[in-house]
């Protein structure tokens, strides 16, 4: 982005002293998004890349504040007062821009200071992240996770292993003591023993292979939207978009009833924590054309989307979220997501997440195979 930001900085301190040059056709021919802001982060220039991003015009940015774009949580302000401030460039890597009109994009951003005179600006450059790029992260990402889990479930099963002869050697003992009040210590290792044996099969996950027949996936999603509206505490509205088209997929219907249950469950519990006023989950289904899974492309994939208006995804949790015994939730396990990835993971799928204030959607991405094509 250097050379880009050197033309801009140039021309844009021309047009400053109202000097006409070929370098403000190049400027608004880039594709890089470029913004420029004063002092009070107010609008003074944006090129032609930036209102295609912004989805704006000219008339309705400029002399505007550029935080009122965004939703707060995803535009940093501080930071770029504190560059101006300090004539300190910063770069961001994958940062996730999420407008007020509901949209979410992944950028790189660039900023660097600008002066003329005693006024001082600040130059944004934001580049959209291409799709080749975001899914050699999906695949980077998914790698990491499947390590942490094979991780995790090496140390369940060395733990799972001397607790048999724990329990056992408390059993025995418990027999040789006369005392009922020392048997009750033995019974409490047995107890713990029993509990610690649940929480490890628990860690461990499905290991069952799944049982794959032909099914529809609206009757499936169904079921998970009767268990919703069943639970009266939530008195959660659930809004449904199907697509009628979508042909009939061959896998186990139960693992994936689990799997969107999971997904709703983590949606309605967010809701209820959080206290939101007219909370809604949507269930949403599309086709997808050429998916890219795990590296490998799919000629046709359905989509499930359960969608929240919740709180949204702590950003500390967002790269591990997959991962057993990770949650925000007082009382939660952890497992919820990290068994339904696992699920998604028996049928060759993937789950995609895009999240912030006031807004969340997990998607199940599922190849659709012939009962004779499945791999």
């Amino acid at each position: 982005m250097m050379l880009c930001t050197l033309i801009v900085q140039k021309a844009f301190l021309m047009s400053l002293v109202q000097t006409t040059i070929n370098l403000h056709q190049l400027i608004h021919n880039m594709k890089t998004a470029i913004v420029v802001v004063d002092q009070d982060m107010i609008v003074n220039f944006v090129n032609d890349a930036a209102l295609n991003l912004l989805e704006t015009g000219l008339s309705q940015i400029k002399e505007r504040a550029l935080s009122e774009c965004f939703i707060a949580d995803s535009f940093d302000r501080e930071r770029f007062v504190y560059a101006l401030s300090n004539a300190e460039a910063f770069t961001e890597s994958e940062l996730q821009l999420c407008f007020v009109d509901g949209r979410s994009i992944m950028v790189d951003l660039h900023a660097t200071p600008l002066s003329q005179d005693t006024r001082h600006y600040l130059l944004i450059e934001i580049l959209p992240i291409d799709k080749q790029r975001k899914i050699s992260q999906e695949t980077q990402q998914y790698a990491q996770q499947v390590a942490a889990k094979e991780l995790i479930r090496g140390l369940a099963h060395e733990i799972k292993n001397p607790l048999g002869g724990i329990r056992g050697a408390a059993q025995l003992l418990g027999r040789e003591l006369s005392d009922p009040a020392q048997e009750e210590f033995t019974q409490m290792i047995i107890d713990q023993a029993d509990r610690l044996r649940n929480l490890v099969d628990r860690l461990l996950g499905p290991n069952s292979l799944p049982q794959k027949r032909m099914c529809n996936l609206h009757e499936m999603i169904e079921k998970v939207r009767s268990v919703i509206t069943a639970d009266l505490s939530l008195n959660i509205h659930v809004e449904r978009d199907y697509d009628p088209s979508i042909p009939e997929l061959y896998a186990d219907p139960d693992m994936l009833q689990q799997t969107i249950l999971n997904i709703a469950r983590n949606a309605s519990q967010a809701l209820k924590d959080a206290n939101v006023q007219n909370p809604v989950i949507g269930l949403r289904t599309r086709i997808e054309r050429q998916c890219v899974i795990k590296g490998k492309r799919h000629n046709l994939c359905a989509l499930i989307s359960i969608i929240d208006n919740g709180p949204g995804i702590p950003k500390e949790l967002k790269d591990t979220l997959f991962y057993p015994m990770v949650t925000s939730k007082r009382n939660g396990s952890g497992l919820g997501l990290s068994i339904a990835q696992t699920l998604a993971d028996h049928h060759d799928g993937k789950i995609d997440v895009e999240s912030f204030p006031g807004y969340t959607e997990f998607t199940l991405h599922l190849p659709i195979f012939k009962k004779d094509d499945t791999p």
